[in-house]
C-alpha cells in the first residue's frame, strides 16, 4: 500500500473556505476540497483557473458545423449533383438543418469526452474513499485532501499544518495500488 496525502475534517462551510484559502496561500498545489454541496467562492479560494472545457466545446461545435456543410455541400455540388426543379447545385439554405445537428451532436461529444479528460475520469476508486471517515461528506462533513505528490508535501509539516488551520481526525490517506 502507498501513501495517498493526507486528510482534514473542517466544521463547517466557511472554514473550509478559510482553509483552502490557508492551503492555496502556503503553496500547495495537489489538494481538493470535499463537501456535500457546491460552496460559493470555493474555485477562487482554491485558485482554480477558468475551465477549457468551454473553448474545446466550441471548437468540437464549429468543427461539426463546417463538416455538415461541407460534406452536404460536396455531395450536391460535385459528387452527386442532381437538377431539381432548375434548383441550383448549391442550394446553402436546404443545409441548415444538418449543419445545426452536427454542430450539436460535435459539441456534446467534446462535452462528455472532454469532460472525462480535464476530470481525469474513469477512475473507479479514489483513495479518500477508503476511509471510514470520509463517508460523511455527502451528509454533513467538509473535507480538504493534500496529496503526497504536491511538491511542498511533507506528512508532519502538513499534518501540523491542518491542525493550525482547525482541522480535526487529521488522517493519512493510503492508496491500494
Amino acid at each position: 500500500m502507498s501513501k495517498y496525502g493526507v486528510l482534514a475534517r473542517f466544521d463547517s462551510p466557511q472554514s473550509l473556505v478559510h482553509a483552502a484559502e490557508k492551503v492555496r496561500d502556503e503553496g500547495f498545489v495537489n489538494f481538493d476540497c470535499h463537501s456535500p454541496f457546491p460552496i460559493h467562492g470555493m474555485d477562487d479560494a482554491m485558485g482554480l483557473k477558468r475551465s477549457k472545457l468551454g473553448y474545446l466545446i466550441g471548437a468540437m461545435g464549429l468543427t461539426g458545423a463546417l463538416f455538415g456543410f461541407g460534406l452536404q455541400t460536396w455531395i450536391h455540388s460535385i459528387e452527386y449533383p442532381m437538377n431539381i426543379s432548375g434548383k441550383p447545385f448549391f442550394a446553402y439554405p436546404a443545409y441548415a438543418i444538418i449543419t445545426f445537428e452536427l454542430m450539436v451532436l460535435f459539441s456534446a461529444f467534446g462535452a462528455v469526452f472532454g469532460m472525462m479528460y480535464f476530470n481525469r475520469i474513469p477512475r473507479f476508486h479514489h483513495p479518500v474513499f477508503y476511509s471510514e471517515k470520509f463517508s460523511d461528506v455527502s451528509s454533513d462533513a467538509f473535507y480538504v485532501s493534500i496529496e503526497v505528490d504536491d511538491p511542498k508535501y511533507d506528512e508532519n509539516e502538513v499534518i501540523s499544518f491542518l491542525e493550525n488551520l482547525g482541522g480535526t481526525e487529521i488522517e493519512v490517506l493510503k492508496d491500494e495500488n
